[in-house]
Parts: structure tokens; C-alpha cells; sequence
């Protein structure tokens, strides 16, 4: 089966209107279908991409995402000395739920990362709900995980299963002065209540033997009911990234496979299947400058690529020399997908332009 990847149209979602006024950098951008031509996107804003007031805002567009209105943050209040980011998902009822973690900032002259140790700030988990297409949010519900970790990664929404199981991923991140009693791992949650609790896990990636990070992992069920996982390996200690791997669960995310390389080489890869049962990978990649996307398939559990094409070619990756310079050096990346029909797909990522902190859309057309 052959493959084409081509770009029919682009515009923006965010980008700060005033920036002779303020800084406004936007990141994590998060995409749902809520109607025919109805769009709803979530992202986070901050003077940085650290900053003491970074928090998750909402946008909307009626027009099958051409034009956006920005209607204001996500959470009416946040905890004291709090920072917070959100990830939305549309569940099969129609309620939005968002999974978010509040980053406490306990020094306000440090940023989230330790530079020293690359050690994070404390994060408590949480899940907001809306039954209104994200117009209104519920109260925040504490999310309490079934191991111990003294910060976590948001990196992913929820994932809801055919069966009605909820996926939480996530990965393990160690304190700030170090310790990561738990070991480097990159997880699902898993809850059989719509969240109410989740007393069990999936093991994704581990990388507790070799002390790699699994970052910004993408979890998704394929049509057959497996669940697939997709990841940017990546040494926080020297800054180094790995070739991307993939991993199958036949268990409902309880456990998964030995991973496999995909064979190409990504950071901050994020997968959907589309109707026909190909794979659509976006993501930065590594070994060349720009946003890519791939065509893919799975042939039993072998991977096999079958199309690449650059997506958007703007700003360099950023580099820097340790773990945590390299990600908050980033000058674009985290892509979300939405299919919208047999043959195009929705796609929101952030990134810098012309000095400036987006987030664009572009509407992909695959063959």
C-alpha cells in the first residue's frame, strides 16, 4: 500500500497579539472534534516556557478549525505557588475530560527543572471534566497514583478504551535534588471507574536498568483493540536522544511487549490510526531539522514505513549542552491529531516563528 503526505492549508491558533505590550509564549497545544465544524484546543501560555505564570487556556473555532477564538484559562484558580498544565480528550459520551498535573513552586527564582540534577518540581495529578463541549469545568478531582514518584510527566490525555477502561500516561520524573525512588519508567494508570480511582498500572517503557527517559509518550487503541505506544527515548543525564521505539499491549494496557524500533528517529512523536488502519506519526525529528509526518502500518507486530514528508520546516530544533537545557532549548515540537474524515487529518503543534511562540494549525491530506 502506497502513501502520500501533502499540506493543504495552515493558519495559526494562538499567536500573542500585543508582544510589544507582554510576553506570551504558547505550548502542548491539545485538539478535540466537539461538532460537525466545531474545534476545541487547549494549550498553555506563560512569559516562558518555566515561567511562574504558566497555566492552560482554552480556545474554540466553529469553522472546521480555519479561525480561533481564545476564551480564557481552563481552571477558574489553581492552589497557591502553583503552575499547572492540561491535556484534553473527548471520551465517547461526549465529555471532555482533562488530565493535569499542578507544578508546585516552592522557590519563585527556580524553574521546573534542576539543572544540576535534573530532578523536577513536586506534582500533584488532578482530572477536570466538562459536559458542555468545554465550556464549563467540574471542581478538580485529585488523581492518587498506584506508585510512588515524586514528580510525574504530563505528556498525553486520556485515553478511553473500547471497553470503557481509562488509560492515564504518564511516566515517572525523579525529585529535585535527584531521587527517583521508582526508576526511570513510562507508565499508563489505569481505571475501570471513569477515573474515580486507579489503583493499577501498565508498564510501557522501562527504562529503570539503563536510566533512559521514555518522554512524551503517545497511547492510542488500534481497531483491532490493541493498544500501542509510541516514545522519545532520551538521557536526561547527557542530553543524548535514542532511535524511537513502539511497544503492543493485548491486555488492556496491563502489560506490553518488549519494545521495537519504528526506524526513524523522533522526539515528542504523537501516533492515531487512520480509517483504512495505517499509522500517522507526527513528530520533531532528530537527525533532520523540522515537523515530519509518517505513514505507517503494522504488519502482526512488525512496523513497517511506508511514506515520510516534512510538514513544516520554521525554527531549528535548539540545543542544549545538558538533560534539562536540551528540552526547555526546544523551539517546537508536541503535536496533536484529530482525523476529520476518510482522508485529512487536523494537526496542532507549538512553535517559535518570527520570534514568537505559536500555535499553528495544518490540515493534512493522506492518500
Amino acid at each position: 500500500m502506497n502513501g502520500e503526505i501533502r499540506v493543504r492549508e495552515t493558519g495559526v491558533v494562538y499567536r500573542n497579539p500585543k508582544p510589544y505590550l507582554r510576553s506570551r509564549m504558547a505550548f502542548h497545544p491539545s485538539i478535540v472534534r466537539v461538532g460537525e465544524q466545531e474545534f476545541l484546543a487547549t494549550f498553555d501560555l506563560g512569559q516562558a516556557v518555566e515561567a511562574l505564570d504558566y497555566h492552560t487556556v482554552v480556545a474554540r473555532s466553529l469553522d472546521g478549525g480555519c479561525t480561533w477564538t481564545v476564551e480564557g484559562p481552563l481552571l477558574a484558580s489553581s492552589p497557591p505557588s502553583t503552575t499547572h498544565t492540561i491535556r484534553v480528550s473527548r471520551l465517547a459520551d461526549g465529555t471532555l475530560i482533562g488530565f493535569g498535573g499542578w507544578h508546585h513552586r516552592r522557590d519563585p527564582e527556580a524553574g521546573l527543572v534542576n539543572r544540576e540534577t535534573g530532578g523536577f518540581v513536586p506534582v500533584t495529578l488532578f482530572l477536570v471534566r466538562s459536559f458542555d463541549g468545554g465550556r464549563h469545568w467540574t471542581e478538580p478531582e485529585l488523581i492518587h497514583p498506584p506508585l510512588s514518584s515524586p514528580a510525574w510527566e504530563i505528556c498525553h490525555p486520556i485515553v478511553e478504551l473500547t471497553t470503557g477502561r481509562w488509560l492515564a500516561p504518564t511516566a515517572t520524573w525523579r525529585g529535585w535534588n535527584g531521587e527517583n525512588p521508582a526508576g526511570e519508567q513510562a507508565l499508563v494508570f489505569i481505571s475501570d471507574d471513569r477515573g474515580q480511582s486507579w489503583p493499577t498500572f501498565g508498564r510501557t517503557f522501562d527504562g529503570r536498568a539503563t536510566g533512559l527517559s521514555h518522554l512524551e509518550q503517545s497511547v492510542i487503541q488500534l481497531q483491532d483493540g490493541r493498544i500501542l505506544a509510541v516514545c522519545w527515548v532520551f538521557d536526561l543525564r547527557t542530553g543524548e536522544t535514542f532511535p524511537t521505539q513502539y511497544t503492543l499491549s493485548y491486555d488492556c494496557g496491563e502489560t506490553f511487549l518488549e519494545p521495537r524500533p519504528t526506524g526513524f528517529w523522533a522526539e515528542t512523536c504523537k501516533a492515531t490510526q487512520l480509517p483504512d488502519g495505517r499509522l500517522l506519526c507526527v513528530y520533531r525529528r532528530h537527525d533532520r531539522p523540522g515537523l515530519w509526518a509518517t505513514i505507517a502500518r503494522l504488519d502482526a507486530e512488525r512496523w513497517v514505513n511506508i511514506a515520510h514528508a516534512l510538514l513544516w520546516s520554521g525554527a531549528s530544533p535548539g540545543r542544549g549542552d545538558r538533560g534539562a537545557d536540551v528540552l526547555s532549548a526546544l523551539t517546537f515540537g508536541y503535536p496533536s491529531l484529530c482525523p476529520i474524515s476518510t482522508c485529512e487529518v487536523l494537526l496542532l503543534f507549538w512553535c517559535q516563528e518570527e520570534c514568537l511562540t505559536n500555535i499553528r494549525w495544518v490540515r493534512i491530506e493522506i492518500s
